[in-house]
């Protein structure tokens, strides 16, 4: 009798990851990519992997009569069921990836003669909507959940119990504030548990605080000055992180600063801002914002040095000018927004012709002395989306190489690791599965 662990929509490994920080080594992972399988064997050698669409593959070929599917992961394509898809119109194909979760257990059950004993969901919270659509692809508001509605049915009448919570992953120690739904289903009668919050934003009634995204960062690398790159930032870009100097910096009572004293870091944020000036972006302090499968986020960070260094020649004259002329273009000769009692203010110098540009927080002055901005690393977001340092995403399992946009790709679309054994350490703890 074996007793076997499957992941069905594998991805890079998030969900396998997860379960094995609990304790359940994966047996089988399923994905229809090659690349993503190739990343899994990398980091789960021991599973069977199979690269088949999970609406094709049958699991008879693979499990014996006798085996015993503990534990089963699914987390379907989301991206038809996301509200980021805004008004767009749905594809058909995969918002109803989920009956391939009910057709896998049914092979399972007729070839082992059990289901498994527990299944685990994660999928955005939106699949709670899940509807018919119209002839243009669009979702019928008054036909709403009609979908979710008939898959829960026909899983409870396969034989599970079932519960879901909508779980935030930052208040289980996850530098990330993804919001995902998550389901579990039981068919061994035992109880399903859902893990107690460890974390919260503020860290009151004897939680910690939620981790901030700083602790990922390599601030060692502070990017390129914005002035003297090969290739110019795009307009959008500079005006993103002039918008987060305003917002993050000048106008924040307590803005993040290296322990140095020598650099105001802080993150702009690559999506459509919803009105002009808007700062898309964030703060070093919070988790990170959910990650997708595109790298949107840069680090943006003001070089200072206090005012009488910066006076005393510590800095570079022509950077400082072109630190002046940024910050005046965007925000004008004032250089910062007028308050009646301002957090913080940027103003202009000319000493003996020279344009320079001094921060002023508090009782303290800095010199600004550079602007530098770089886009997150794939390892950077790999450890904000939970993931331990040994996970491996920069190769396959041959050694290929994976180009960085593909890594971003793999961790975007993962399961955060810490919710997965979560969920599973919570269940384990209620019996009936071996780790």
């Amino acid at each position: 009798m074996r007793h076997i662990a499957i992941d069905a929509f594998a991805g890079g490994g998030g969900a396998s990851e997860g379960l094995r920080m609990a304790g359940i080594d994966v047996g089988i992972a399923i994905n229809h990519d090659p690349e993503a399988i190739r990343m899994h064997a990398a980091n789960h050698p021991g599973a069977l992997h199979l690269t088949e669409d999970v609406f094709k593959v049958n699991l008879s070929e693979y499990l014996r009569p006798d085996d015993v599917v503990d534990v089963m992961w699914a987390s379907p394509d989301c991206t038809s069921h996301s509200k980021a898809k805004g008004g767009q119109p749905r594809e058909r194909g995969l918002r109803v990836l989920p009956w391939a979760v009910y057709r896998l257990c049914k092979q399972i059950r007729d070839t082992t003669g059990s289901l498994p004993k527990v299944l685990f969901m994660e999928n955005v919270e939106e699949i709670q909507d899940w509807g018919p659509l119209d002839k243009n692809g669009h979702r019928i508001p008054e036909r709403r959940g009609e979908d979710y509605r008939k898959f829960v049915s026909a899983m409870r009448g396969l034989g599970f119990s079932f519960e879901c919570q909508t779980l935030v992953a930052a208040d289980y120690g996850a530098p990330t504030t993804r919001r995902r739904w998550y389901a579990v289903f039981r068919s061994d009668g035992k109880p399903i548990k859902f893990p107690t919050a460890t974390y919260s934003k503020v860290g009151s009634f004897g939680m910690k605080r939620w981790r901030p995204v700083a602790d990922c960062i390599d601030f060692a690398d502070l990017g390129e000055s914005i002035f003297r790159r090969k290739k110019p930032l795009a307009e959008a870009t500079l005006k993103r992180i002039a918008n987060g100097i305003r917002k993050y910096i000048v106008e924040n009572p307590n803005p993040f600063i290296l322990p140095d004293g020598k650099a105001f870091p802080f993150l702009v944020q690559y999506h459509s801002e919803t009105k002009e000036g808007d700062a898309r972006g964030q703060v070093l302090t919070e988790p990170l914002k959910t990650i997708d499968t595109s790298n949107r986020y840069g680090l943006a960070t003001v070089v200072v040095e206090r005012e009488q260094a910066a006076s005393a020649g510590k800095c570079d004259a022509a950077t400082k000018e072109a630190v002046a002329a940024f910050l005046v273009k965007y925000y004008g000769t004032g250089c910062g927004q007028v308050m009646d009692e301002p957090l913080g203010t940027i103003t202009t110098k000319d000493r003996f012709g020279m344009v320079s540009c001094v921060l002023k927080k508090g009782l303290e002055a800095y010199g600004i002395c550079d602007i530098r901005f770089r886009m997150l690393k794939p390892e950077e977001l790999k450890r904000a989306q939970g993931f331990p340092d040994t996970y491996i995403i920069d190769r396959d399992a041959d050694g290929n190489r994976y180009p960085k946009s593909e890594q971003v790709a793999k961790i975007g679309n993962s399961v955060v690791p810490l919710m997965a054994e979560a969920i599973a350490r919570a269940n384990l703890e209620s019996g009936g599965l071996t780790a």
